[in-house]
């Protein structure tokens, strides 16, 4: 090679541009570091490339969301208090099978069924929250559905009745939120799914949750093998322990809601006690495992806002926390099981942002578990004294009554324990 050819190649090589990976497109760049930056305000932990570590991490683990109808009830609120009557946000718990054969054969399957469904109202206020639990086998009307693998074909048609956990199979997430805001009135802005794996992981998040049994338990369906006593359970054990039906109450899906409200009360006691939701890093574990494990709905992609939701229930007094299940019974040929008439109690209260004061006569009937409350808190040296010599203030209940008698539950400060299913 020539020298004149040796210097211009010489040259090039010093002045060339550097070439880099392609760039990810405009949109989904600005998306990605909008989200960085927000989870990096929310988990200020004290060095900084931890804090970026785990803003990557958690906003690489979120899933692609599900659009929902109402979810622009979200646009430009600054934070939750300002949500007006209060935020719904709707859990659901399916029984799809890992592909990992780990809780039985996928290919045996008989199809993706909504069997838990909870939908959580925060007050406007944040001075109440309630968790209402709807059956799996009650009947409902389904409206129409966008089609969730095509939607430009066309809405799915709307049903006249079908059992509640099918509805999931068939329009996915958004139908499921669809049917419940037709059931109750409540416009719903927020939803996720939550299946197996996303349990376990879950709990193992906060550090286990503490329940208790009234007599041992053996189940072989769900695997749960526990004895009388309380346990703190965590992993694969609490997700048994959601999943017992037979092994507890009266074998129906009715007992495996107590047994599921027990376990929340125990959890929410927990995030309180343990002062878990005023932890960067234990909120890091959390937000973690929800992204990682749960199909969110489009405004929950944003982790902060997982993060905020969660916060809110720091600080709700426990007694103000009311799990219920919806009220229901059974047509007159005892073949479907339906809403009852009390059921639109609960729709009236949920829509006017009221709390559900839940009948402590109707806790204490409860035929799935036996009931403790609180502990006794020390005396107070201004109450009336015991024997009734002075007549005691009534109770500040605000504007609400409790709720029909045929409404069950209990509250965040109440500690239930199952009993096993004697048939």
């Amino acid at each position: 090679m020539s020298d004149s050819g040796e210097q211009q190649r010489d040259a090039a090589e010093q002045t060339a541009v550097p070439r880099h990976g392609r760039l990810p497109k405009r949109g989904a760049a600005s998306t990605y570091l909008k989200l960085a930056a927000s989870v990096v305000a929310v988990l200020a932990v004290s060095a900084a490339s931890v804090v970026a570590y785990a803003a990557v991490d958690l906003v690489g683990s979120v899933k692609p969301g599900t659009e929902l109808a109402n979810e622009h009830l979200l646009d430009g609120v600054p934070d939750i208090g300002a949500m007006e009557d209060g935020l719904s946000f709707l859990l659901v718990g399916s029984d799809k099978r890992p592909l990992d054969g780990s809780f039985g054969d996928p290919e045996e399957d008989p199809g993706v069924l909504n069997d838990v469904n909870m939908l959580l109202h925060i007050s406007q206020d944040h001075s109440h929250v309630e968790v209402v639990s709807f059956p799996r086998d009650m009947i409902v009307p389904v409206p129409e559905c966008p089609d969730p693998v095509d939607p430009e074909s066309g809405p799915l048609s709307a049903m006249s009745g079908v059992p509640l956990n099918s509805v999931l199979g068939h329009g996915g997430l958004g139908c499921v939120v669809a049917t419940i805001e037709q059931l109750t009135g409540v416009k719903i802005p927020v939803a996720g799914v939550v299946e197996f794996k996303g349990v376990a992981a879950l709990s193992e998040a906060v550090g286990g949750v503490e329940v208790c049994l009234a007599d041992r338990v053996d189940d072989d369906y769900s695997g749960l093998h526990l004895d009388a006593g309380t346990h703190n359970i965590s992993g694969y054990d609490a997700l048994a322990f959601l999943r017992t039906r037979h092994g507890v109450g009266d074998g129906s899906d009715l007992g495996r809601i107590a047994s599921q409200q027990a376990f929340m009360a125990s959890l929410a006691r927990t995030l309180q006690s343990d002062g878990t939701l005023n932890d960067p890093v234990k909120l890091y574990s959390i937000a973690k495992a929800v992204l990682s494990n749960m199909e969110l709905s489009n405004a929950l992609q944003d982790p902060t806002k997982l993060v905020a939701i969660a916060r809110t229930l720091a600080d709700v007094d426990l007694s103000k926390i009311a799990f219920v299940q919806y009220p229901t019974e059974y047509n007159e040929d005892r073949t479907e099981v339906l809403p009852s008439p009390s059921a639109e109690a609960v729709n009236v209260a949920l829509r006017a942002d009221q709390p559900l004061v839940i009948d402590p006569t109707a806790i204490d009937r409860s035929e799935f578990g036996t009931v403790a409350g609180p502990p006794a808190a020390p005396a107070d040296p201004a109450a009336p004294p015991a024997d009734g010599s002075a007549e005691a203030p009534p109770a500040d209940t605000g504007a609400t009554v409790p709720l029909p008698d045929d409404v069950t539950g209990i509250t965040g400060d109440t500690v239930r324990c199952a009993k096993a299913n004697e048939g």
